[in-house]
């Protein structure tokens, strides 16, 4: 009869082998870095096939061009933070623009009355959002997209839907006096020592602060807390409505800072800016999930996201492909790296 040394079969079980211990840590690399071996691969690739790509020069386009998208991209990811969904912020962005071209076009006003009016505006958009899912208990996605169509619609009505440039010409027969300020116009074209674009350094400030916010104070935990079980910090004695609140403020007024950035680059209020930056902030902001594991929204991994597909889209542009097929390759590249990070990486945990 054949005996079994229970000691030795429990050190066999509890003592993985050695493969598996690899496999594990295979996995545990791919899901944490899957974005950044597919930056890496892209920048490489790219550098090759078209070595103009990565001229410094060019890299700073590729941040001034994602810039607009990763700050909206913050803004998203505060409102996901607390379980929420902004779909509003390509449209508040875009009545932003108008905003701003309206203000110095036809108002006359300059820069420092400019900005702060834009930021109030966002910021008060942000806020009727709060009052209607905080009070009104409107469903976020309804409320959002109500106020989407609304500033649609609205933006075009001052002008009766031609974009805003010197010498515009009012429904009721005025023509508009006013010009662009030049210290506005710096904002989206001036670059520190010729290199650093103004709009990569508000990028930057944007995601520092947030980070700040969202991963280093009680603020930031609480904000989470909400999206994660909204009863249990309620009876904890946080303040979810608030913090709500906050949430859909903060997305706003990064809107309008989004849309400032734009009116600045191009030097008019153009009805059809905006149209894609509700879709790739929202790209951005669910990279994100997946950068360094994380699989909640944080703002860091949100700038990564948005830097991820402007490399990409700004390298086919460079090597000429088709702008029909762009869409396919970002979408097929974006599959491939969320399936490394929730998909092989935990098989090769097993």
């Amino acid at each position: 009869m054949t005996t079994i040394d229970d000691s030795a079969l429990s050190r066999e079980t509890a003592a993985p082998d050695g493969n598996s211990k690899d496999r594990r840590s295979a996995g545990a690399v791919l899901r944490s870095g899957a974005v950044f071996i597919l930056l890496g691969l892209m920048l490489v690739g790219f550098g090759v096939a078209e070595p103009a790509f990565i001229n410094i020069g060019n890299l700073m386009s590729v941040l001034q061009a994602v810039s607009v998208v990763a700050i909206l991209g913050a803004g998203v990811t505060v409102t996901l933070a607390v379980g929420g969904f902004d779909l509003s912020i390509g449209a508040v962005a875009a009545s932003s623009v108008m905003a701003a071209s309206y203000a110095m076009i036809v108002w006359q006003f300059d820069a420092f009355a400019t900005v702060p009016l834009v930021l109030a505006f966002g910021a008060t958009i942000g806020l009727i959002n709060a009052v209607l899912i905080v009070r009104l208990r409107v469903p976020d996605l309804l409320a959002t997209l109500a106020m989407m169509f609304l500033l649609s619609g609205l933006q075009l009505i001052p002008t009766a839907g031609r974009s805003i440039s010197a010498g515009l010409v009012l429904p009721d027969g005025s023509k508009a006096v006013g010009a662009f300020d030049p210290v506005f116009l710096l904002i989206g074209r001036y670059s520190f020592l010729g290199t650093l674009p103004v709009s990569v350094l508000l990028m930057t400030l944007v995601a520092l602060v947030l980070y700040v916010l969202t991963e280093r104070t009680r603020i930031g935990r609480l904000l989470f807390a909400t999206g994660g079980n909204e009863v249990a910090t309620r009876l904890a004695g946080a303040s979810t409505a608030r913090l709500k609140t906050l949430a859909y403020v903060i997305s706003g007024a990064l809107a309008s800072l989004g849309g400032i950035v734009i009116a600045a680059r191009v030097g008019r209020g153009d009805v059809s800016s905006g149209g894609s930056l509700l879709m790739d902030a929202v790209a951005a902001a669910l990279i994100g999930f997946a950068v360094l594991n994380l699989r909640r929204p944080n703002v860091l991994g949100t700038l990564v996201g948005a830097v991820f597909v402007g490399v990409l889209l700004n390298g086919l542009t460079m090597l000429n492909a088709p702008y029909y097929t762009q869409d396919f390759v970002k979408g097929a590249v974006l599959v491939g790296a969320l399936a490394l990070t929730y998909g092989l990486g935990r098989n090769l945990d097993r």
